[in-house]
């Protein structure tokens, strides 16, 4: 999942890009493919200053359309997505049901939840439906809904059960998805429900 970048960080983050913005087609193909190497055989927080990096690289190469012109060779552990044909590193987020596994490197759904294992279906649809029951509780007033007087001891507990669900997830659900691909990466944190990355202890 490429990360959107909002007027706010525009120019940190076009700042950290520069690096890869600088290399040539070969050398930003050859850097990732080195890193997903690194990343094989892991569940991979999207927090993680690693994958962050990884995350400039694959927006600069998407752009650039390097790995639909061949300009990288994909690991021998890896297959080419049909979204966009960058190596396949699926992310696994709380949209699962509606949106699938989303590609990293595109933003687009790499693996649409029917096609997802039969035997994984149940436990990632659960867990789906669980996550949109405590997510939802940040959006009440949005959705027009009256907040009740204890809201915020709701919204508290809906945190709680958001951290939670989160390091299921991390411990859980995207090491089960290993037995199909070399890498996965997991959504670690809800800003709408302020919870932080450190906050899901796995």
């Amino acid at each position: 999942m490429v990360r959107e970048l909002t007027d706010n960080h525009d120019q940190l983050w076009n700042g950290y890009s520069q690096v890869f913005l600088e290399m040539d087609d070969l050398s930003l193909a050859r850097w990732m493919a080195q890193t997903l190497g690194q990343f094989s055989g892991h569940a991979w927080r999207l927090s993680h200053p690693l994958l962050m990096t990884y995350e400039l690289a694959a927006h600069a190469a998407h752009d650039r359309q390097i790995w639909l012109k061949g300009m990288g060779i994909i690991p021998a552990e890896y297959t080419a997505a049909e979204c966009c044909r960058a190596p396949l590193l699926p992310v696994l987020s709380r949209d699962v049901f509606n949106f699938g596994l989303v590609c990293k490197h595109c933003g687009e759904t790499c693996v649409a939840f029917a096609d997802l294992p039969e035997e994984l279906k149940p436990r990632i649809d659960k867990w789906s439906s669980d996550y949109d029951e405590a997510h939802g509780v940040a959006h009440w007033e949005e959705d027009g809904k009256k907040l009740p007087p204890d809201y915020d001891k709701l919204f508290e507990l809906a945190a709680q059960s958001a951290e939670k669900l989160l390091a299921q997830a991390g411990s859980e659900l995207a090491p089960s998805l290993l037995e199909l691909y070399p890498a996965v990466a997991w959504e670690d944190q809800d800003e709408c429900l302020e919870v932080r990355p450190e906050d899901v202890d796995i």
